[in-house]
């Protein structure tokens, strides 16, 4: 049962309509206090809400029946309806446990996306998942065992069949963009498209070519017909990489089609519609970049429903020396050489390292030991366990300085070294103070 709360008679008729020609049982409210009657009577499956009511504009009783529905029913999805001009409300009914938001007027194929997802979602709160899931659950590709990795893990199958907007976080190097093919991995979008998208190497001037495409003549440059990211993403999910490194005005832009999966190519008035599911990734702290006014709070809210953060490899150094033979195996492969075999010792050098650059940053030093030798190991300077360090700060500060003098101060080169990109690099030379 859908319970549709709005003071607005033709509101509630539309919905009820729609709903039912999609075989969903509602009930409707036309107050608060008529909603709440009906909250502490009904099971209810999902409720609908407008956050203003009677004559009302300030969304304070809105707020109050969205605390109160939670209190009854905390495991119900709420999504708010609103108009533009209440996004911040919206916004605050999020941080007040609602699941969505729609603007209005709203878009019906949107709008049924929005609540299939929210239905999903509710059924598998509820325990109605099929017993078999876990079995079908694909995770063959992903290396390690350690509890943080494994809570990234079970929340990624818990919502991998949803249509759920999901954002991974965590430092460089540290595997988000598989936790994110993870998910498509095992969605009913399995079949289609997975498309990446690094938004740190896109540049605010072709930011609409690169994702929403162009016509022939749009620009200067525009020699043909291009697609866009989003368009090759249809039917299948797009992995928006990097997503704090945006500009405040691509986020404008980003914002618009992530609430209403349409756009227009540059140089074609004509709207493009499609069916994507958003996946993005930051290791950068978002919600002080909201604080900031850096990273705009509406967006932070839509593309983090669900959040999954993936440790740094120094919290799961149990991980380490399964990746090390993974790897070391992998490169072997590619190679036509020998698999090595390391003894105990050498994984106890490999364990002790800092690891600025994460996984990435093993895999790099893997494979050269297997082409090079251990003697590769005697070049990385810190080799003392973490507890005889002085700190994981000054590991990391040392293992910088290390990749750049090796490197003479050439930047991408010690970058690639530490196995981290060129702005992370730059980070943290700042962070410590380090100069070439």
């Amino acid at each position: 049962m859908i319970l549709i709360i709005d003071d607005d008679s033709a509101i509630r008729a539309s919905l009820s309509l729609m709903l039912k020609r999609s075989h969903h049982e509602t009930l409707t409210a036309a107050s608060p206090k008529e909603a709440m009657a009906i909250v502490r009577e009904r099971e209810l499956r999902l409720i609908m809400m407008d956050m203003n009511f009677s004559y009302a504009t300030s969304g304070d009783e809105g707020l109050t029946l969205l605390k109160q529905v939670k209190l009854f029913r905390p495991h119900v999805p709420v999504i708010l309806m609103t108009a533009w001009g209440s996004i911040d409300l919206a916004v605050k009914g999020m941080q007040a446990g609602a699941f969505d938001f729609i603007t209005k007027p709203w878009n019906n194929v949107v709008l049924m996306q929005r609540i299939e997802t929210a239905l999903e979602m509710s059924a598998m709160t509820a325990g109605k998942e099929k017993e078999s899931a876990e079995e079908e659950f694909d995770r063959s590709f992903i290396i390690g065992e350690s509890r943080g990795l494994m809570e990234a893990i079970e929340t990624a199958r818990r919502i991998s069949k949803t249509n759920a907007a999901v954002l991974i976080t965590g430092e460089s190097g540290t595997g988000k963009e598989l936790i994110a093919e993870l998910i498509h991995r095992n969605s009913r979008r399995k079949s289609a498209p997975f498309v990446k998208v690094n938004l740190g190497g896109v540049s605010q001037s072709l930011f609409e070519s690169e994702m929403f495409g162009h016509k022939k003549g749009a620009f200067t440059d525009a020699v043909n017909d291009r697609k866009g990211r989003f368009e090759m993403a249809d039917g299948g999910t797009i992995f928006l990489d990097e997503i704090g490194e945006l500009d405040l005005s691509c986020q404008v832009k980003l914002l618009r089609v992530l609430q209403e999966q349409q756009f227009e190519p540059l140089g074609d008035s004509r709207t493009r519609q499609v069916d994507i599911r958003i996946v993005s990734a930051t290791n950068a702290d978002l919600a002080q970049m909201v604080n900031d006014k850096s990273f705009r709070e509406d967006l932070f809210y839509r593309i983090n429903l669900i959040t999954i953060h993936l440790p740094p490899l120094r919290e799961r150094r149990e991980d380490i020396p399964l990746l090390v033979r993974h790897f070391a195996e992998d490169a072997a492969k590619r190679n036509g050489i020998a698999p090595a075999e390391f003894p105990e010792e050498t994984m106890q050098r490999f364990a002790a390292l800092p690891y600025p650059g994460n996984i990435r940053e093993l895999k790099n030093l893997v494979e050269r030991v297997v082409l090079v030798g251990e003697s590769v190991l005697d070049d990385v300077t810190l080799t003392s366990l973490p507890e005889q360090a002085t700190g994981l700060h000054d590991m990391e500060r040392q293992a910088v300085e290390a990749a750049l003098r090796k490197c003479e101060g050439n930047i991408s080169q010690a970058a690639e070294l530490l196995g981290i990109s060129r702005p992370a690099l730059y980070r943290r030379m700042e962070k410590y103070g380090i100069t070439k």
